[in-house]
C-alpha cells in the first residue's frame, strides 16, 4: 500500500537528519514524563521511534484514505443548511479516521490527551496530509488555535478547550478578518463589553473566517472605546452557538473542502484570553507566525502531488512514437520541479525548527523564573531564535506558496489540454494552490515582514560560518559561487543603502529578500551535498540557478526600473 511518509525519500531524508534533542528533551521534562504517561518516550531515541510510528501512520491514511476522497471533496464543497455549515461527506470522514488515530492534538501536551509533538514534526504531518487533500489541513492544521490556548489562556480555560481538540470533539477557527480590515488588522471593529458582573460579550462581524463553524473560536476584538490601533484589540475564546450567524459561505475558486464563513457576532458569550490591549501585539502575532509555516507546509504538500502528477502524466503520455518524459523540454521542467520541491523542503524544515527554539527558549525562561534560577544565557538563546524566526517564516510562506503556484502551472502544462479538464487531479491542484501566496498574510506582505531582517543582514554570523566551513570535491566550486553571490547581495544592498531613499529601499525590498534567500538555502543544500551524495546534484542546480537569478535581481535593483515605479501616480493614468 502506498504511504506518503515511508515513500517520499526527501521527507524521510529530513525526518533522519533533524536534531530535534535539545526541544524534545524541554518538551519531554528530560523523559521524566515517561513515569506518568505509559506512552511518554524514555530518552532521544525513543521519542523519535514514537515519532516515525505516528508520522506512518499520517502517511498511510493520507495515502489509502484521504487522497480518494480528494476529488469528491472538491466537487461537493462545504454547505450551508437552515445557518449550519455542513461539511463535505468526505471531509466529515477525513476528520472521524484523523480522530480516531489520536492525531487532532499532535501539539499539545500529555496532560490534554495530546500527543506532545515539536512544531516540527507536527508540520512533517500537515505537509503530508496538504498532499492527500489541501483543503483539509485548513481544518487538521487549526490545531494551532489550541496551542495558541495552552500558551496563553489560564488553566481553567485550558482544561474546558484543550482536551476538546485532541480527542476531535472540537475544531477550531481564528476570526480576526473584517469587511473592512483585511490585513489591516489594527482597524478591527468587533467589540467586546462587560456586564454589570463583568463577563464578556462579542457584538459585530467577522469575514473570510476559514473554518468558521469551528466549535472554538479565537476573536480579535475591539476592548477598548475610542481606540482606532492595536493597542485597543484583545483576544477572546468562545464556543460557537445560537448568538453567532453564519451569514455566508464564500464561493471559492480552491479549496472547496475547507469553509470561509462571514459571521455575525450577536452579544456572543466569550472569556478573555490573556491580558487586555495584547490581543494584536502578542497573541494574534504568535499565532499568525504559526499559521504561516502551516501555510508553508500546504504549499510544499500541494507542489509535492502536482509533481507526482507530472511525472505520472510524462511516463504515460505518448507523442510522437515516444514518451513525453523523454524529450528534454518535458524532462528540464520535471527536474526544475524537484530542485525546486527539494530546496523548498530544506529552508522550510530549517525554518521550523527555528520556531521550535524560539518557542521552547521562551518556555524555558518562564519555567527558569518560577524557580527563580538565572536566565542570562537562555535569554540569549532566545534574541537568536526571535530574529532568526522573524526574518526566515515570511521569506519561507514567500518562496514556498510562490513556488507551488510555479510548479502546479508548470505541471499543468506538462498534461497539455487533458490537464485543463475536471478528470485529471492536476486542474484542482492548480486552484488550491492559488491561495497560499494571498492568505495569512500576501506574498507582498511577507516581503515587507522580511526585509528589515535581510537589510541588517541578520544571518551574517552564519553565512559567515558557512564561508569558513571545509568542504570537500566539487562542492567547494559551488561553496564559491555561493559567495559569489553574498557579494552580489552586499552590492545590491550597499547600493539601496546608499540612497537614502525610504521609497526606493521599500520596491527593492523583493528583489534583496529573494537574493538573501538564495544565499541561506544554497548553504542548507550545500551542507546535506557535503553529508549525502545523493543531494549533490539538487544542491549544484539550485546554486547554479541562483547564481543566473542572482545577477538579474542585483540587475533589476541598478537599473531605471525602480525609479519608474516611484512616480507611478502620473504614469498609471
Amino acid at each position: 500500500m502506498a504511504n506518503y511518509f515511508t515513500e517520499n525519500s526527501d521527507i524521510l531524508f529530513h525526518f533522519e537528519r533533524l536534531n530535534l534533542k535539545e526541544i524534545v528533551d524541554f518538551l519531554e521534562d528530560d523523559y521524566s514524563q515517561s513515569s506518568s504517561y505509559p506512552d511518554a518516550p524514555i530518552n532521544y531515541d525513543d521519542a523519535k521511534e514514537n515519532y516515525r510510528k505516528v508520522l506512518e501512520i499520517v502517511g498511510d491514511l493520507s495515502a489509502n484514505f484521504i487522497a480518494p476522497r480528494a476529488a469528491s471533496i472538491d466537487e461537493e464543497g462545504a454547505t450551508l443548511e437552515n445557518g449550519k455549515v455542513i461539511y463535505a461527506k468526505g471531509t466529515q470522514e477525513s476528520l472521524d479516521i484523523l480522530s480516531q488515530a489520536e492525531l487532532m492534538g499532535m501539539i499539545l501536551p500529555r496532560k490534554y490527551n495530546g500527543l506532545n509533538f515539536p512544531t516540527t514534526l507536527y508540520m512533517m504531518a500537515v505537509e503530508i496530509i496538504s498532499r492527500a487533500e489541501a483543503s483539509l489541513m485548513n481544518i487538521f492544521g487549526l490545531q494551532d488555535i489550541a496551542k495558541t490556548l495552552e500558551k496563553f489562556a489560564t488553566e481553567e480555560q485550558k482544561e474546558k478547550y484543550l482536551p476538546g481538540f485532541s480527542s476531535g470533539k472540537y475544531t477550531g477557527a481564528m476570526a480576526l478578518t473584517e469587511p473592512d480590515a483585511g490585513s489591516d488588522l489594527q482597524a478591527v471593529k468587533l467589540s467586546a463589553y462587560q456586564d454589570e458582573t463583568g463577563k464578556w460579550f462579542l457584538r459585530g462581524v467577522k469575514r473570510f473566517i476559514t473554518n468558521g463553524n469551528g466549535d472554538v473560536l479565537l476573536v480579535l476584538a475591539r476592548t477598548e472605546a475610542g481606540t482606532k490601533d492595536a493597542r485597543g484589540l484583545s483576544m477572546f475564546a468562545c464556543l460557537s452557538d445560537e448568538t453567532i450567524k453564519i451569514r455566508r459561505i464564500e464561493h471559492k475558486l480552491g479549496i472547496h473542502g475547507s469553509p470561509t464563513c462571514e459571521m455575525q457576532f450577536n452579544d456572543t458569550p466569550a472569556e478573555l484570553v490573556g491580558a487586555r490591549r495584547f490581543g494584536l501585539l502578542k497573541y494574534v502575532l504568535y499565532l499568525m507566525y504559526r499559521a504561516r509555516v502551516g501555510i508553508g507546509a500546504q504549499s510544499l504538500g500541494i507542489s509535492q502531488q502536482a509533481y507526482e502528477e507530472a511525472l505520472k502524466y510524462a511516463k504515460a503520455r505518448e507523442q510522437f512514437g515516444k514518451s513525453i518524459y523523454n524529450l528534454p523540454v518535458i524532462a528540464n521542467m520535471l527536474i526544475d520541479m524537484r530542485v525546486t520541491l527539494e530546496s523548498n523542503r530544506s529552508l522550510f524544515y530549517a525554518t521550523s525548527v527555528w520556531l521550535d527554539r524560539k518557542e521552547i527558549y521562551e518556555d524555558m525562561i518562564e519555567r527558569l523564573k518560577a524557580e527563580k534560577k538565572p536566565t542570562n544565557e537562555v535569554n540569549e538563546k532566545l534574541k537568536e531564535a526571535i530574529k532568526i524566526s522573524n526574518l526566515l517564516t515570511p521569506l519561507t510562506k514567500l518562496i514556498l506558496s510562490e513556488a507551488s503556484n510555479k510548479i502546479t502551472y508548470d505541471s499543468l502544462q506538462i498534461h497539455g489540454g487533458t490537464g485543463y479538464m475536471k478528470e485529471f487531479p492536476i486542474e484542482r491542484l492548480v486552484r488550491d494552490a492559488r491561495i497560499t501566496n494571498i492568505y495569512e498574510g500576501t506574498s507582498q506582505l511577507q516581503v515587507v515582514a522580511a526585509a528589515g531582517g535581510v537589510i541588517n543582514d541578520v544571518l551574517e554570523d552564519y553565512f559567515n560560518a558557512w564561508e569558513r566551513k571545509d568542504y570537500k570535491g566539487s562542492i567547494i566550486k559551488l561553496k564559491e559561487t555561493l559567495i559569489e553571490i553574498r557579494s552580489i547581495f552586499k552590492d545590491a544592498l550597499k547600493y539601496v543603502k546608499e540612497k537614502k531613499d525610504s521609497n526606493f529601499q521599500d520596491v527593492a525590498s523583493k528583489d534583496l529578500v529573494e537574493l538573501y534567500s538564495y544565499i541561506y538555502t544554497g548553504y542548507l543544500l550545500l551542507d546535506e551535498a557535503n553529508e549525502n551524495q545523493n543531494k549533490l546534484f539538487t544542491a549544484k542546480r539550485y546554486i547554479l540557478d541562483s547564481l543566473a537569478k542572482a545577477k538579474k535581481n542585483a540587475e533589476s535593483i541598478k537599473n531605471e526600473l525602480y525609479s519608474d515605479i516611484l512616480y507611478a501616480d502620473s504614469i498609471l493614468i
